[in-house]
């Protein structure tokens, strides 16, 4: 099959989308994902449609198809928080913008937490805001991520994503992210990855499962921590990962790793080229920070 993989990459105001194929390229990669900006802040620079035509035609030359491509919204939008839902709003709005300006059509958003307000006011509140954002030119299609359920997160069950699609009016332009570090913590059992799929397949439908996050996890299934860890370092292990990744049923959709970067003598490093190896070659490098450092020397 043909294996569509790749990671977080670099997205900075020099080289912009063209930094981020020439990173993703170094890594063995066929994909990538990124953020437009600082996922913390409302600093953003002006896309340059320069750079944005040079970075598709290197994506062309190199065999690296855009509608693989994932851009992921910031993390200071949190749509479930009603008492920001101007700013919320406005922002995804103009996030959205800027990924249409980038010929992307993914983007990768967290549902929000509910602060308090408590679940269902907190889905309301998010259907309510993407109802807002979303209309029948929006290009891109907004993918709502799986959650760990940290603190008052939401979208950490596949009711609760159903439900959100279900009130937004224009949900054709509405996917799911699932990532397996925060479906792992939220309590799913990936030791059962048919099943999971199932389920999905069930509540919300396989047409809707459009990018996977790739990713091992520090906690113990349903912990509601979110903490990843490298592929195979964790508690859902690299022949459990390895299933998830090669799966028939998903073999068009996009795998993305957010792994850690990884400590070294030479500072942290990203692991991603490494992973990568490894899942290539379906065999489990158990001496990962090594072979980082010997690569960067």
């Amino acid at each position: 099959m043909n294996l569509i993989i790749g990671s977080h990459v670099s997205f900075n105001k020099d080289k912009q989308m063209l930094g981020s194929v020439i990173e993703t390229l170094s890594y063995g990669a066929n994909t990538f994902m990124f953020y437009t900006g600082a996922p913390q802040n409302t600093n953003r620079k002006d896309i340059d449609p320069k750079l944005t035509q040079l970075a598709h035609n290197l994506m062309l030359n190199e065999n690296i198809n855009i509608d693989d491509v994932i851009v992921h919204a910031p993390y200071i939008i949190n749509l479930a928080n009603k008492k920001n839902f101007e700013f919320n709003v406005n922002f995804l709005k103009e996030e959205i913008k800027r990924v249409e300006s980038l010929g992307v059509n993914k983007l990768v958003l967290h549902p929000g937490s509910h602060v308090g307000a408590g679940i269902d006011i907190g889905i309301q509140n998010i259907i309510d805001s993407l109802n807002e954002c979303i209309d029948k030119d929006t290009k891109v299609t907004i993918c709502l991520e799986t959650m760990a359920g940290k603190g008052s997160e939401l979208g950490f069950t596949f009711e609760q994503l159903k439900t959100i699609i279900d009130g937004v009016k224009f949900n054709e332009k509405l996917g799911v992210c699932l990532d397996t570090c925060h479906i792992n913590d939220a309590g799913y059992d990936l030791n059962n990855f048919d099943s999971i799929l199932e389920e999905f397949d069930n509540i919300i439908g396989l047409d809707k499962l459009l990018v996977l996050h790739i990713n091992d996890s520090k906690n113990i299934r349903g912990a509601k921590k979110d903490r990843h860890e490298n592929i195979g370092y964790g508690t859902i292990g690299f022949d459990n990962l390895l299933k998830v990744i090669y799966h028939e049923k998903l073999k068009n959709v996009p795998k993305i790793l957010e792994t850690p970067y990884v400590d070294t003598d030479f500072g942290k490093l990203a692991p991603y080229k490494y992973e990568i190896e490894m899942i290539k070659n379906k065999k489990f490098n158990d001496n990962l920070v090594n072979d980082i450092a010997l690569g960067n020397k």
